[in-house]
């Protein structure tokens, strides 16, 4: 019996190594999807400065949307935070980030993009640290409104889909712009997520008995919180069904 119990456990170790050798990025990247994999490995388009910069950009906004749920959640226990940065946005970010090494640009010296791609300084940006002080300034400001209520919260999870949303329709302008279709690609399925991410939040706030889910934040700033016309998702389902 002493045998058997050594062997099992010693296959198991064997088990938990190889498992530790398989990277998250790995993980991530196969649950893209394909379209979005094909066009990651695709060859390379002529981007823009101005695409340059906002796939950079990008990075540092989707680490935002991840960290900022994340570092919420801690307090404010809404589910909805926890499962959309744990099941969709580790995959946007690493998303723009296979995008980021795919053209050689460095995201952590924005606006000096065209500075080689630096893995080790992607690895040392910590949760809630950016290198653009608009995304610093707007973890911040979440941050402090989200960890007040649930309500806070789940309205945290609207402004942030939005914002992602209304900096993607520029960039994805950007990329047709360009000829970009492997841009264009990554950012519309970035932008499908965040559509399905807001009638997330929205219905939490419903649940709440928040008749206006977000609607009920208006106009911030002139910004519209606001978007009755954002499809559920590009398959027509809300966050969580099969």
């Amino acid at each position: 019996m002493k045998i058997k119990t050594k062997k099992i456990f010693l296959l198991f170790a064997v088990a938990v190594v190889l498992s530790g050798c398989s990277s998250n990025n790995s993980d991530n990247t196969e649950n893209m999807p394909s379209n979005v994999t094909d066009a990651i490995a695709s060859p390379q388009s002529a981007l823009t400065q101005e695409l340059k910069d906002s796939i950079a950009y990008m990075y540092s906004e989707e680490k935002l949307a991840k960290e900022v749920y994340l570092d919420i959640y801690a307090i404010q226990s809404a589910n909805q935070l926890s499962n959309i940065a744990n099941n969709s946005e580790v995959k946007h970010i690493e998303a723009v980030n296979q995008l980021a090494q795919k053209y050689d640009l460095n995201i952590t010296l924005y606006p000096n993009t065209n500075i080689p791609y630096r893995a080790d300084d992607v690895a040392k940006l910590k949760s809630g640290e950016y290198p653009i002080e608009t995304i610093q300034n707007l973890y911040n400001t979440l941050y402090a409104k989200g960890v007040v209520s649930t309500k806070d919260a789940l309205e945290v999870g609207c402004i942030v889909e939005v914002t992602d949303i209304d900096d993607l329709d520029k960039y994805i302008d950007q990329a047709k712009d360009s000829n970009a279709s492997d841009v264009q690609v990554v950012f519309e399925w970035l932008r499908d997520g965040s559509y399905t991410h807001y009638w997330a939040f929205n219905d939490g706030l419903v649940n709440m008995g928040i008749a206006n889910g977000c609607c009920s934040l208006g106009k911030i700033d002139g910004v519209n919180y606001c978007h009755s016309e954002y499809p559920q998702s590009s398959n027509g389902k809300k966050q969580g069904e099969k």
